[in-house]
């Protein structure tokens, strides 16, 4: 699963701190490793640099595994060294298998990825605006096109352990309601596949771990694999879970199939080695290569629609690396990452776990061990270096992210998310519109398509949104043109009202003193003051509120507790308290105040009274439990 860097504290927390760095950081060259000896050494720095515990790792070619390996410490409290039975959990790397097992049932001609979901499993409660025109299909569920949100902040609190899987799907709909047409735009949301793997139960009439055992586990040699923590081969071998360096508890995710499997390294090589060998174990063919090359191809978006050969297909994405694109899932259950990756076309691939929740750790780790896989095979030249360049349409400006991974959070992407596009020379650019380094390049082949030089793939095409009408579509996320006057007013009134609300607070202490000396007099000449303080006050505690250390954030605000009910409190009260300073400023407009006093106080009230029509006007004011 990929829950964490979208979590209440986070988004809001950047809602109010501007970032000047780029979106994506780069590291430094490092020495590249040559050899096995010399990439365990690289790793191990890493894990030491990071202090990351534990890692298990696979390195797979055509022939078979070339590295297993497990390093450092699956208990440190313990002092239990990770060895070959230590299991890892590996998030939504799960999903891989919802895909396969439905392109199966395809196979058996028992459903057809382009079958309604609503004639498959009536009793699913979802909302579709759109059902009679563009039904949600199977493949929609997979690909992620349904428009539905992702997890909300009660299923991720919610321990799925001892729930069947229809239980899970019923726990929460509110979170299925299909935001844009089905089957247009990307949006991550784990309860697709959930519903997807229901699909797989009704069909079959087994449980869904049940099923992937038969069909998967048990063919493909992997004989530790589970779905729970509670097995006898998890408990005895399960590694111990870190988050910033304190033992963390086990997440059991809603909805089992999404991202609840453990896994040892020779687990995860038997399942690498199932791709890189074109779905076949030793001489059985357990699932088709054409069913494959469907799982590795993007289809259902109107990117995809358009030409786009890169983004995410089913259970399965693209992930560039130079000049190559290796096709991958990637997990991550609070406290564990983990990340599946291969290359079809070379015969090469590697799986790395952690129990540790340091992204940038896994992220070194990949890339040495990209690095090393591709030494001697990657071509130095860029696959796109021929590619005639056509400039027709100028598509530089600022462009809006309009496929969001959580409604919600719309608020902040309309803010921190917008792009820029510009050009240098023959190439075009994409970087965050706050500034920062070029993040990614691509070359005009055509009026409606732009390739990656590097890797020769069309990454960004021209396409016709049925709600947005034009926009692009890079990657899997969709762009919309928009104003730079809207870009940079809206950050302007931003910057205005944060200091505002500080200069309110500075003032207020000072207003304090001279009210009780008697130096400042009451009635109107105070409230004038006051109403525009408390809401200042009320936005201060809510983000207090959420900057706090828990032991599970989710937990905590995905439920009715104290800080939840604060938080809704705060963000209810700064709204009411907003509207009702406007009502008030136009009442005392003619009274006897200081008119710097006066306006002061009434550019404050203004400011407050957008800020709270924004947060009305894109549904962020809701609790966080519900």
């Amino acid at each position: 699963m990929k829950i964490n860097h979208f979590s209440v504290r986070g988004s809001l927390l950047l809602f109010f701190f501007l970032q000047a760095s780029p979106l994506f950081s780069q590291e430094k060259e490092a020495i590249l490793p040559t050899s096995i000896p010399e990439l365990q050494s690289a790793i191990e720095v890493v894990l030491e640099e990071t202090k990351t515990p534990a890692v298990g790792l696979t390195l797979v070619n055509q022939d078979g595994v070339v590295w297993t390996k497990t390093l450092g410490k699956a208990d440190v409290e313990n002092d239990i060294d990770a060895d070959e039975k230590t299991m890892f959990r590996i998030g939504s790397v799960s999903k891989m298998f919802v895909s396969l097992a439905l392109l199966k049932l395809q196979e058996e001609g028992l459903l057809s990825l382009k079958d309604k979901v609503r004639d498959l499993v009536p009793e699913v409660e979802f909302e579709n605006p759109w059902q009679e025109t563009s039904p949600i299909l199977v493949e929609h569920l997979l690909e992620h096109t349904t428009g539905w949100d992702d997890y909300h902040d009660v299923e991720i609190a919610t321990d799925g352990l001892n729930l069947s899987l229809k239980e899970a799907i019923d726990f929460h709909p509110h979170s299925r309601i299909s935001r844009w047409v089905p089957g247009t735009r990307f949006a991550y949301s784990n309860s697709g596949p959930g519903v997807a793997a229901y699909i797989v139960e009704k069909i079959t009439g087994k449980t869904f771990e049940d099923y992937i055992q038969e069909t998967f586990f048990d063919p493909m040699g992997m004989e530790s694999m589970t779905y729970f923590t509670d097995s006898e081969a998890y408990k005895q071998h399960g590694a111990k879970l870190y988050i910033d360096g304190k033992q963390a508890t086990i997440w059991n995710v809603l909805m089992r199939p999404v991202g609840s499997i453990n896994a040892t390294p020779t687990d995860v090589a038997n399942m690498v080695s199932f791709f890189i060998n074109r779905g076949k174990i030793d001489s059985v063919q357990l699932i088709s290569e054409a069913s494959l090359q469907r799982m590795e191809t993007p289809t259902t978006t109107i990117g995809a629609k358009a030409g786009l050969e890169v983004g995410y297909e089913l259970s399965n994405s693209s992930s560039p690396y130079k000049n190559a694109v290796y096709r991958k899932h990637a997990g991550s259950v609070k406290s564990a990452l983990a990340d599946l990756s291969y290359l079809p076309e070379y015969n090469l691939g590697y799986a790395v776990m952690t129990n540790s929740s340091d992204r940038q750790a896994m992220q070194r780790i990949i890339n040495l061990i990209r690095a090393f896989q591709l030494k001697d095979i990657i071509d130095v030249h860029s696959k796109g270096t021929n590619l005639t360049t056509k400039n027709e349409a100028d598509v530089s400006g600022y462009y809006l992210d309009i496929n969001p991974r959580y409604q919600q959070f719309n608020f902040l992407n309309r803010l921190f998310r917008v792009q820029k596009i510009s050009y240098k020379k023959d190439t075009l650019f994409i970087n965050s519109a706050l500034g920062g380094e070029d993040l990614r390049g691509y070359i005009q082949l055509n009026e409606n398509q732009f390739v990656s030089p590097e890797t020769g793939k069309i990454s960004m095409v021209r396409a016709h949104d049925p709600l947005a009408g034009e926009v692009y579509q890079e990657g899997v996320q969709v762009l919309k043109p928009v104003s730079a006057i809207v870009v940079f007013g809206q950050l302007f009134i931003l910057i205005l009202w944060v200091l505002g609300m500080i200069t309110a607070i500075l003032f207020g202490v000072i207003w304090a003193i001279r009210f009780w000396t008697g130096k400042l007099a009451g009635g109107q000449n105070i409230w004038i003051r006051l109403w525009p303080l408390m809401s200042s006050v009320f936005v201060v505690v809510a983000l207090i509120t959420i900057s706090l250390e828990y032991s599970d954030f989710s937990e905590v605000f995905g439920n009715v507790t104290l800080p939840s009910i604060t938080l809704f409190v705060c963000l209810v009260a700064f709204v009411l308290i907003s509207l009702w300073s406007v009502y008030y400023l136009f009442r005392v407009r003619k009274s006897k105040i200081k008119k710097l006093t006066y306006w002061y106080s009434a550019a404050l009230i203004c400011l407050h009274f957008l800020a709270a029509c924004y947060f009305l006007w894109w549904g962020a004011i809701v609790p966080t439990w519900n």
